[in-house]
């Protein structure tokens, strides 16, 4: 009986002593994302780290419950299914919640509202989107803008060739380069290539709806609940009207 009664006593010190080591340990979650996209993420030149405004975002919503949080940089259309193959906890990357993609992952409360432009070279002529009959349109490969190029634009633009791409600065390249003549893009990134490149131009892609972006998660995942909860304080509290000044109004 003593034997035992050892023995019980040492699997419960042995318990505690495990519980005791983990309680410090903060449990890592890991954020996808497509780090071609300033101000929400691009990779900052001096450092090589990904920076932006979902990344402050992300950083903001984790330690205030709790948990530590790495960036793990892939193409966008490769985010979705890295949620579903559990390689990364959730997805912060400008991303909308549209209709097949509600399909298979869940999204948080819209968390920022943009519009999408039609980017050219200044002198292209492209003033409409009329203008763009007969012409390429570059998107990016599996974002909100592919559909409205697929679904908006091409059915009431003549000869329109639509060209996919996985990077925002591969779009802004073949611009530059010839090899495209316009691309469709969200004005809030759209802003910083249009300052950095004198030649470009720019217009509102009208009749389209604006797109919202969301925090992305595995379906039925716990952390949608919380970070929903994080993320309405920061409305409240301002936190994020910080963030958004300190991103897109700098």
């Amino acid at each position: 009986m003593k034997k035992f009664f050892k023995l019980g006593v040492t699997a419960l010190l042995s318990l505690g002593l495990l519980a005791g080591c983990g309680s410090d340990d903060k449990q890592v979650l890991v954020m996808g994302t497509s780090a071609d996209y300033p101000p929400f993420e691009s990779i900052d030149e001096a450092t090589g780290e990904i920076v932006g405004f979902d990344v402050d975002l992300a950083r903001y919503i984790t330690e205030e419950l709790g948990y530590e949080f790495e960036v793990r940089d892939m193409d966008f259309n490769g985010l979705i299914p890295a949620l579903e193959g559990g390689r990364v906890d959730f997805v912060l990357a400008g991303m909308t919640p549209r209709p097949d993609r509600l399909e298979r992952a869940d999204f948080s409360d819209i968390y920022h509202e943009a519009n999408n432009l039609i980017v050219s070279k200044a002198d292209s002529g492209i003033e409409t989107v009329e203008d763009l009959a007969g012409k390429a349109i570059g998107v990016q490969l599996g974002s909100i803008q592919e559909e409205e190029a697929e679904g908006v634009v091409a059915p009431e633009v003549d000869g329109l060739q639509i060209e996919k791409r996985n990077r925002i600065p591969e779009l802004i390249q073949e611009i530059i380069a010839g090899r495209i003549d316009a691309a469709i893009i969200e004005d809030t990134v759209a802003k910083g290539y249009l300052e950095r490149y004198e030649e470009l131009s720019s217009f509102l892609l009208p009749h389209t709806e604006e797109a919202g972006s969301a925090i992305a998660f595995p379906k039925g995942s716990e952390l949608l609940e919380p970070f929903n909860e994080v993320l309405n304080e920061m409305k409240e509290n301002g936190k994020l009207e910080e963030l958004i000044l300190k991103w897109f109004d700098e």
